[in-house]
């Protein structure tokens, strides 16, 4: 390991640790989309995705291999644009930030492996980021105004948790997915009800045609926790499909996507807004793709208006994966005082949303 290296980025992070306008360029490759952006602060100077969504729809899902492959193709041509952009050379930045996990393993290491050549090249240091924190930190971007502490809601195609967040880098789980991730059910009932990938978008438009007429079970209704169970729902709506197919009966499938989503986000809502009140906080952030739901804002905003609480969630381009989250979770890490990551950094497939950067 180059301890030269790893020491002069200790000093270049001690430097930056009181510094507010630190720049920062940010990669994030963690499933189909390879992104880089660059920001100032909270400030987004540039942000450049190359989503791969196109690719994947003719499989109905997200494919590993290809992700990772057309991850190696674009990874050089996007952070040169996202520079350009931004109006800076390399040697302009403050330091380099990388997803490191959770995500797709092949398409971590794509991102992983550029990043540490390109900050080693540099000589700036390497900060190592959690792509769910990542997620929870793009509201900082959306409204500078935002302080912990307050109850975050995370909602993606991979994570469903409740988080209570005491300062920038001191999360608490309260409350996770037993099973599926909401958004990995809204892909699932997608596909029984033949819409394309990815779900999400495609529930949402259909159900804006229907009514919430398909009586759908609660999952863990007498629960005291703040947990989510997400297969039940999803093997009831796939079930009342089959059944009616089998039977030959007519239904409405805009009505079968907007009763799911209805019962979707009520699952969701109700822990928050719980959670929030257990913990007797007013502010409630959303954090995921699936916070680009519609209803779920909608639904959230209701809640939370009705109990006097204040309701965040990012713009949508902040809601899907990209890299300007990763640029904010950096910068709360270097104000925190965090420790560079090293040229040995791996990427992990899983973490816990309470694991913070590797360090040297």
């Amino acid at each position: 390991m180059p301890t030269d290296y790893v020491k002069n980025c200790g000093l270049q992070l001690e430097k930056l640790k009181d510094k507010e306008d630190i720049t920062i360029l940010a990669i994030e490759s963690s499933c189909d989309e390879t992104a880089c952006a660059i920001t100032r602060g909270r400030k987004v100077l540039s942000s450049v995705i190359a989503s791969q969504i196109e690719i994947h729809k003719r499989y109905g899902g997200v494919v590993p291999e290809i992700a990772s492959r057309n991850h190696v193709m674009a990874i050089s041509q996007i952070t040169s644009e996202a520079l350009g952009r931004a109006g800076l050379k390399p040697e302009d930045i403050d330091c380099v930030a990388v997803t490191y996990g959770a995500g797709l393993l092949g398409a971590l290491l794509v991102g992983v492996s550029f990043a540490k050549a390109y900050a080693y090249a540099l000589n700036k240091p390497l900060i190592a980021v959690n792509h769910i924190r990542g997620h929870v930190a793009a509201n900082y971007l959306a409204d500078p105004q935002l302080k912990p502490p307050y109850i975050c809601l995370i909602a993606s195609g991979g994570h469903t948790a409740v988080v209570k967040v005491d300062d920038y880098e001191d999360l608490k789980l309260l409350g996770s997915t037993q099973d599926d991730a909401c958004g990995e059910a809204f892909d699932k009932v997608a596909r029984v009800l033949g819409l394309l990938y990815p779900g999400g978008p495609e529930i949402q438009k259909l159900a804006k045609e229907g009514k919430p007429s398909v009586h759908l079970p609660t999952p863990l209704r007498n629960s005291e926790g703040y947990d989510f169970s997400y297969s039940g729902l999803k093997t009831a709506v796939i079930n009342y499909v089959h059944t009616k197919e089998q039977k030959g009966e007519e239904f409405s499938k805009a009505d079968v996507a907007c009763s799911f989503q209805e019962k979707a986000v009520e699952i969701m809502t109700d822990a928050a807004v719980r959670a929030a009140e257990d913990n007797e906080l007013k502010t409630v952030v959303i954090a995921g793709g699936v916070a680009a739901n519609e209803r779920l804002r909608e639904v959230m905003r209701q809640k939370a208006e009705k109990r006097g609480f204040k309701v965040y969630y990012p713009p949508l381009g902040l809601c899907t994966d990209n890299a300007a989250m990763i640029a904010s979770e950096a910068y709360n890490l270097i104000r925190s005082g965090a420790k560079p990551a090293d040229i040995t950094l791996d990427a992990s497939a899983t973490v816990k949303i309470t694991d913070v950067s590797p360090r040297a």
